[in-house]
């Protein structure tokens, strides 16, 4: 028993006691014989203690990053992939042999990989609620799909129109509607995006990065209107085990 290798992994962010990652990863090791690996939660309530958790837990070698953090963490790194830097957003961590970190982004792989068998040609544009981390992810993938997007916040800005603008005709140009925000999260689950769902068709996608709970008040409510809903479920799925092969690399 003395001869296994221990290798520690572990998800960062706050408020994450509900997350996805531990048990999955765990079920993972357990399933497929890790014997070593182990896959905890650092909760931090503020994103300067991050070098603190990489210094306290010997045998780190790869983290996941959730919100609030996943552009706040870019500055403790040592070096950026190539489309994490393009993103400007990070979801997975690698430890190299050195013990340098280098940040990559898994989102955007594991949602264009779960959006692309719901595609049709009717789906030609998306809208994206939320300006966040995660939002980031999303809107990358959907210019690899040649997928033109607008972003939608609470306030309008140069690059987001706001909630208020959202009408009959942006639901008849817009036809992949994407939740990249917190909002109907558990365990506030009769929250939803405010907009106005009548408009929602047999034509639109309703997509919800959420996937606790695995029906949100947004996917009820478009598919309500005969929409196709997605969860978020599929798109952690393909980027923790993109993740996985990054970290044994």
């Amino acid at each position: 028993m003395d001869d296994i290798v221990r290798k520690r992994f572990g998800l960062v962010g706050r408020n994450i006691s509900y997350s996805f990652s531990k048990g999955y990863f765990t079920d993972k090791f357990n399933n497929e014989n890790f014997a070593g690996c182990t896959y905890e939660n650092f909760d931090i309530p503020e994103i300067n203690a991050f070098p603190e958790v990489v210094k306290n837990t010997p045998d780190l070698k790869g983290m996941s990053i959730t919100i609030p953090y996943k552009e706040a963490v870019i500055p403790f790194l040592h070096k950026l992939s190539k489309k994490a830097l393009l993103i400007g957003a990070v979801n997975t961590i690698r430890i190299t042999k050195k013990g340098k970190l280098k940040g990559y982004n898994t989102d955007y792989y594991g949602f264009k990989k779960s959006l692309q068998p719901l595609l049709e040609p009717h789906h030609k544009k998306a809208l994206i609620l939320g300006t966040g981390g995660a939002s980031k992810g999303v809107a990358f993938a959907l210019d690899e799909l040649n997928i033109p997007y607008t972003f939608v916040s609470r306030e309008a800005s140069e690059t987001a129109i706001d909630y208020s603008r959202i009408n009959a005709t942006t639901f008849d140009n817009y036809q992949i509607i994407i939740n990249a925000t917190p909002v109907g999260t558990s365990p506030n689950v009769a929250a939803f995006p405010l907009l106005p769902y009548e408009f929602f068709t047999a034509k639109h996608i309703a997509y919800d990065l959420i996937y606790n709970p695995a029906e949100t008040q947004f996917l009820q409510k478009a598919a309500a209107q005969g929409a196709k809903t997605k969860n978020g479920l599929d798109m952690l799925i393909f980027q923790a085990e993109k993740a996985w092969k990054i970290w044994n690399k």
